[in-house]
């Protein structure tokens, strides 16, 4: 059995969602509350010592980090391949993926937001004003290197929109303009048509209230 411990919002877990379906890969979700802090829990630390989501359990290993995650699905199930083995087009790929893993979304994530509120008593609007700052800076990036492809990553999803989906999941409840980046906008409209990808959304995995 595969098993992803993941929680229904987090922008992480969706990549690895997206990734999963779009291999075909069965598994099983333990959704963790991370509002309730279940990431805390001794026996979540024991599968992953930072407490992060996602946590994927495959192959008689545990895994955490998404990207990390996404490139052993890559190295042991790459039908499709999400990140090309051409050394140019790869860094290409990584570069638009990284935009958004690396610069957006690790200072716009929970305990970022938590730390916000108890060290500087940033309320709900200026940490909501916050989020948005920085999904502008890196999608302004984005968009100039978006090509003219179907998807962010050509006539085919791959890492750049596993990683983008998630990312404009975000700003739309945000209620973010996104005029400015009608490539981005496409992508994400070509990449909800895909049944996988649509399969990982978190309105289709979030639990019952």
């Amino acid at each position: 059995m595969i098993l992803l411990h993941d929680y229904w919002r987090s922008s992480a877990s969706y990549r690895v969602r997206i990734a999963l379906e779009l291999k075909h890969v069965a598994y099983e979700r333990h959704d963790i509350a991370l509002l309730e802090g279940a990431q805390r829990a001794p026996e979540h630390l024991a599968r992953n010592p930072q407490g992060f989501v996602p946590t994927l359990e495959i192959d008689g290993a545990v895994l955490t980090q998404s990207l990390a995650i996404i490139d052993y699905l890559d190295a042991t199930r790459p039908d499709p391949l999400l990140v090309p083995r051409d050394a140019l087009a790869r860094s290409h790929v990584l570069a638009q993926a990284l935009i958004i893993a690396a610069d957006i979304h690790p200072i716009d994530n929970l305990r970022v937001m938590k730390r916000l509120q108890s060290q500087f008593g940033a309320d709900q609007a200026a940490r909501d004003d916050w989020y948005r700052h920085w999904i502008y800076e890196g999608f302004n990036a984005l968009e100039l290197l978006a090509g003219d492809g179907r998807h962010l990553g050509g006539e085919s999803p791959n890492l750049a929109d596993v990683c983008l989906v998630p990312q404009m999941y975000n700003a739309r409840r945000l209620e973010m303009d996104l005029a400015a980046y009608p490539k981005l906008v496409a992508a994400d409209a070509a990449a909800a048509t895909v049944p996988e990808i649509a399969a990982a959304h978190p309105d289709r995995v979030k639990p019952p209230a």
